[in-house]
């Protein structure tokens, strides 16, 4: 360090502008550009002087690091630092002398003020010790007081609280004596079987006269669930104090518990009985309100018990099953069904709980049938859903439904209305273990009437109902059951009810026994087999073809069969929701074996028939056609014309088809695929681009249409170009002609060059080829023919331009001018013959362009016709000759 300050300041003294080092730097700053210079400019950055002060965060650091401190200090000379530091010192001497000089009395005076404290310091500390003993015995005293009192407290809450648990133990035995005295249990070597019931309860299955005798038996079990549901609380906290008093008597409350669960069971089967029971068709409207009292009373009963499950299963058993044994077993579609007439006191309506949410499941055209009829002004009758299907499976479901709407639906809206689910878990997926709707609440749908009728229709029916063999019944077996289960759902008091339906193992099992990937085999070979039969004739004939329904729009039988084919897959009659990913691919199958057919159903054309190069613009997606040796216009035979006309049939038939197709195609996607289709998920995007892939399965039959319309556009100009041959021999026939005159009218051929294309789009003519295809075609193809006639013509003028150069050179050879392109200096009568030539190139041209404009709009405006018209007034100008120019063809051409 001491070494570079020396370098510096004797850098510093030797050149005290430092010159060397500023040419140093300007040479650094050429050779290295930009960054030089920003260095160089860095390097004359001046230090700010700060001079040595107590702020200085070297200075005042509690470890002083020398090197830090000189390189803070880079730009000061060590003679410099030196005289800083010296300066410094004497500024900390001057400063420190004069704070001792300030408080000089303060230091003197403090030993002197000390002395004689020491005596007095002792007389203070003498007391002290006693008061500290006092107090220590005031505190012991203290804290004995307190301990007896915390003794007295604690001994007081312990008989307060074997006085509360004997009070507990006090309502315990007064609320068990009254549940025996209210059950009629007397005593407690009473046996605990049925037989001790009450007499008013023995005979209450028997008949409906039971009804008027219980009275409000339903209100009396209800208070003693009451006053039980309090004596399980009391025993509760009993228990958790571990009192020997209720293991004695837990055999009287299993009794109590066991007659008031046989009670209720009895009161509950009555009632069912008298509300479902169809031969009691005297019991009034009152007596039958008071039946339904008792029947909530004794749904809130179970539930305040939490016996969910048990009141279901005598459900089950009382109503459900006698029914299902008497009307679903094997023989039950072979024999016919006595229609289910509504009692007379209470007429089969359908009432909808409030907050219901109906139907729950999404209505697809395919999967269901909206209801036809109803009950009511404001609710349909669940039959309804089945009112399109004529078969003994469906009258079997409109028996089963009109039961359940008849008898158990009042039972499941009374179960819903009194157990309110406030904890109710939806089972989330059919994986889980299913526990209906939870361990709280009735589901009489998901717990009785479901896995009663769905096992008996798979153990008694499943042969019939789920045989894959006749496509056609099992179709409509498969619809009027999926129909039974919706009227099922639209039954359900409510969404959880229908979720936990459709996760129970019976409903999972039912779904499974469905042979839907044999069906879908069985109308794939009949499907595919159709279309392989209408797809084996490798022709394209042009003609209508005819559907069931009679005259189609297509012109094949091959399109019509796979657009058949397609629809018959989202049919009614065929189509099956769950069998949607196979139909879909099946479609997009068709599509592809339909493209494969033109592949190699159409003709190919030579590559010599192409016209020349036509405007190089895009129009609707279809690519312009390449060009062509001129001689190949020429020289058609006969055999070729007929070729060309069955080619153009074949061509605007396979055009007319395909536009057809993607027209019917998508309207069947808008109005059947995508509404039968399932909706993607956040985790499935197997159908989230359905419409992509069938878009870009149509794109490669445009890309077919595309090709073929190009073709068509060849065949058509080649056409043209035909009739353009004649404006070769213009020059000879004017030449030739006595008369003069100048031509007034266009050529003959001018009409005709144009009117392939109008015989073929059929403008002015009946039946044209393209008639159909007017409207997506004709603006491509007659620009491309107009283009491409242009073309041909500026060659024709372009060779005749050549030719007359050629015969002028000649002739001033021979000293003799003649020809159509001579200058000024010609004879006056080859002056008029050019001149008329050129008033008749212009008319042609103009008639040319007239022609094409009432064709379609805008050909006038394409580049070739400018040309072709810039070059022929080039030297001929409405009509007359420029004497003063001479004739310049070639580079209008070019």
């Amino acid at each position: 360090m001491q070494s570079q300050f020396s370098r510096r300041i004797s850098v510093s003294n030797s050149d005290p502008y430092e010159l060397e080092r500023l040419a140093e730097e300007l040479e650094a700053r050429e050779v290295s550009g930009c960054d030089g210079e920003n260095e160089l400019t860095r390097g004359f950055d001046l230090p700010a002087y700060v001079p040595l002060s107590h702020d200085n965060e070297y200075l005042s650091a509690e470890t002083f690091d020398v090197e830090k401190f000189l390189l803070s200090r880079v730009y000061t000379t060590l003679p410099e630092l030196r005289a800083e530091l010296k300066d410094y010192l004497s500024s900390l001497k001057e400063e420190l002398v004069q704070l001792i000089n300030d408080d000089y009395e303060d230091f003197i005076s403090l030993s002197t003020d000390l002395r004689g404290e020491k005596s007095r310091l002792e007389r203070i500390k003498a007391p002290l010790s006693t008061l500290r003993q006092r107090v220590l015995v005031a505190r012991k005293s203290l804290q004995d007081i307190q301990d007896a009192v915390q003794a007295k407290l604690t001994a007081r809450a312990k008989l307060r609280d074997e006085k509360v648990l004997l009070h507990l133990l006090l309502k315990i035995s007064e609320s068990l004596s009254r549940l025996e005295s209210l059950l009629l249990l007397q005593s407690e070597d009473a046996p605990d079987h049925p037989g001790m019931l009450p007499a008013h309860l023995a005979e209450v299955a028997g008949h409906s006269s039971t009804v008027k005798t219980q009275g409000s038996r339903g209100k009396h079990l209800s208070r003693v669930a009451t006053e039980y549901m309090q004596l399980l609380y009391h025993i509760s906290k009993a228990r958790a104090e571990k009192c020997a008093y209720v293991d004695a008597i837990q055999e009287r409350v299993d009794r109590v518990r066991n007659t008031l669960t046989s009670d209720l069971d009895h009161l509950f089967s009555a009632t069912l009985l008298s509300i479902t029971e169809t031969d009691i068709g005297k019991v009034q409207g009152i007596e039958r309100s008071k039946a339904a009292s008792e029947l909530t009373e004794c749904l809130r009963v179970y539930d305040n018990l939490g016996l969910w499950r048990a009141a279901e299963e005598i459900i089950r058993k009382t109503v459900v099953q006698r029914f299902v044994r008497k009307t679903v077993f094997q023989d039950t579609l072979a024999i016919p069904i006595s229609p289910m007439v509504p009692r007379t006191p209470v007429p089969s309506t359908t009432h909808v709980p409030t907050g219901a949410h109906v139907p729950h499941t999404p209505y697809t055209p395919y999967t269901a049938i909206l209801p036809t009829q109803s009950t009511s002004s404001d609710v349909p009758s669940v039959t309804s859903f089945l009112d399109g299907y004529d078969d003994p499976l469906a009258r079997l479901y409109n028996q089963i439904l009109r039961f359940i709407e008849r008898d158990l639906y009042h039972i499941m809206e009374i179960a819903e209305r009194v157990s309110p689910k406030v904890s109710a878990r939806s089972v989330e997926s059919p994986g889980d273990e299913f526990e209906g709707r939870g361990t709280d609440g009735f589901d009489i749908m998901a717990n009785v009437i479901w896995p009663e009728f769905g096992q008996a229709i798979m153990n008694e029916l499943g042969s019939v109902v789920f045989a894959a063999g006749k496509p056609d019944e099992f179709v409509r077996r498969h619809a009027s059951t999926q129909a039974f289960i919706r009227a099922l759902e639209f039954l359900a008091p409510s969404r959880q009810s229908v979720q936990a339906m459709r996760c129970h193992p019976v409903f999972i099992t039912f779904n499974r026994r469905w042979q839907l990937p044999v069906y879908f085999q069985l109308r794939w070979k009949e499907i595919v087999g159709g279309v392989e039969d209408s797809l084996s004739a490798t022709i394209i004939q042009s003609g209508s073809a005819t559907s069931d329904s009679g005259r189609s729009m297509f012109l094949t039988p091959q399109a019509q069969s796979i657009l058949t084919s397609i629809t018959s897959c989202w049919g009614a009659d065929i189509f099956i929701p769950d069998l949607a990913p196979r139909f879909w691919k099946l479609t997009l199958q068709l599509l592809s074996r339909y493209k494969t057919w033109l592949d190699v159903s159409l003709p190919s054309t030579e590559p010599s028939s192409k016209p020349p190069t036509a405007e190089k613009k895009s129009f609707v997606g279809l690519p312009q056609p390449r060009a062509s040796t001129p001689q190949s216009v020429h020289e058609i035979s006969a055999e070729n014309s007929l070729t060309d006309d069955l080619h153009l049939s074949q061509f605007a038939t396979v055009l007319v088809d395909i536009n057809t197709m993607n027209v019917q195609v998508l309207t069947l996607w808008r109005e059947r695929i995508s509404a039968a289709l399932p909706e993607p998920t956040m985790n499935d995007d197997v159908y989230a681009a359905s419409e992509d892939v069938l878009r870009q399965q149509l794109s490669s039959l445009g890309q077919v249409s595309s090709l073929l319309a190009c073709k068509v556009m060849v065949l058509l100009s080649r056409r043209a170009c035909d009739a353009l041959l004649p404006v070769r021999s213009i020059p000879s026939q004017l030449r030739a002609m006595s008369s003069k005159r100048a031509p007034t009218e266009p050529s003959y051929f001018i009409s005709q060059i144009l009117r392939p294309v109008r015989a073929f789009f059929g403008i002015g003519t009946p039946n044209g080829l393209g008639e159909r295809l007017r409207e997506s075609l004709l603006d491509y193809v007659a620009k491309g023919v107009f283009d491409n006639v242009c073309q041909r013509y500026i060659q024709y003028l372009t060779a005749m331009k050549k030719t007359e150069e050629s015969l002028r050179r000649l002739k001033k050879g021979k000293k003799t001018t003649f020809g159509i392109f001579q200058s000024s200096s010609s004879t006056k009568d080859e002056d008029r013959d050019e001149e008329r030539i050129g008033t008749q190139m212009m008319l042609d041209v103009e008639a040319l362009g007239q022609d094409a404009q009432a064709l379609s709009r805008g050909l006038r405006d394409i580049t070739s016709y400018a040309q072709l018209v810039q070059m022929v007034q080039a030297d001929f100008g409405d009509g007359r000759q420029r004497p003063a120019e001479k004739t310049n063809w070639t580079h209008a051409s070019t």
